[in-house]
């Protein structure tokens, strides 16, 4: 007979496993990224605007935005299970591998966005429209419409991708309708413009995969030096931006030199892919932008909390 303890001990890691997969299925190395852009905006609009938040307040703002990204990637896992089983880069994900049933994934998905818009209610309304939109734009405008119709799905998806900075303001502001201000909306734009430069690099290295399931990513649609080259531009815009965001006045040094030698390293790696353009560069590119993002925002947290 099979004791009870190495039941037991089955059950725990039979459990684990199970936790594990919900965790891959919602792409955490997706929502890291956005819920640290947006909590980065919740201690600077704090700090700015109250000298602090209460617990209670990062608390909830931390759960509502990492349950709405978390949420929004599981949406979007289930829109796209037919294709993600096709694709060499996505056929081991938790719907196509057998590991979650799409009923299953969807019924989790919405629960997370669920729990999101609930906690947004307690926060301001303005928190619960940008989370709305969020969602609205990542899985309704750019899965559902766009992805598989347009070469622009990123550009008009991309929107979603600076609203957790924008929520991560209003949870700081206080009020029953929180506010806004320049200062959050140029945070999200960096958002904004960084991300076509991320997903692009990513469907150069790809685009054999995104074409054998019709998705139109834009160098599907018009080829990879092409593609590369719209890159270059919006590197060359997202450069000036990000010191646009130092000149407002708000972030001191720290910030000041992320941005500039963030943005040229980012502008050079940009244009040498556009000169080698191979799949290995493109790839290279696309994990150095992640860090490239992160340090930006890691340096609005120093300068805020140094001048604090």
């Amino acid at each position: 007979m099979v004791s009870e303890a190495l039941l037991a001990h089955r059950g725990q890691a039979s459990l684990k496993e199970r936790v594990h997969t919900y965790y891959e299925y919602t792409k955490p190395k997706i929502w890291y990224l956005l819920v640290f852009t947006s909590l980065t905006a919740t201690f600077v609009g704090g700090s700015l605007l109250l000298g602090g938040l209460s617990p209670a307040r990062w608390v909830i703002a931390a759960v509502a935005i990492t349950s709405g990204c978390a949420g929004c990637n599981a949406l979007t896992n289930y829109v796209d299970r037919d294709i993600d089983a096709v694709m060499s880069r996505t056929r081991h994900r938790p719907i196509p591998s057998g590991r979650i049933t799409p009923a299953a994934g969807l019924r989790f998905g919405l629960a997370l966005v669920a729990i999101s818009i609930l906690l947004s209610f307690t926060l301001n309304l303005l928190s619960v429209l940008w989370m709305a939109l969020g969602v609205l734009d990542n899985v309704g405008v750019y899965s559902l419409l766009l992805k598989r119709r347009s070469a622009l799905n990123i550009l008009l998806g991309g929107f979603s991708g600076g609203l957790p900075v924008l929520f991560g303001w209003s949870a700081a502001t206080p009020g029953p309708i929180g506010s806004i201000s320049l200062l959050p909306v140029l945070m999200a734009g960096l958002v904004f413009l960084w991300i076509p430069i991320h997903i692009w690099f990513l469907a150069v290295t790809y685009r054999a995969d995104y074409a054998k399931v019709g998705v139109p990513m834009l160098p599907v649609v018009i080829g990879s030096v092409p593609a590369i080259r719209l890159i270059v531009i919006f590197s060359m815009i997202l450069f000036p931006f990000s010191i646009g965001v130092y000149l407002l006045g708000h972030f001191g040094l720290v910030y000041g030199l992320v941005a500039l030698l963030g943005g040229l390293m980012n502008l050079i790696g940009s244009v040498w892919v556009l000169y080698k353009p191979t799949e290995t560069n493109a790839w290279k590119m696309f994990k150095i932008s992640s860090p490239y993002l992160f340090l930006l925002f890691l340096a609005m947290i120093i300068d805020v909390a140094v001048r604090a």
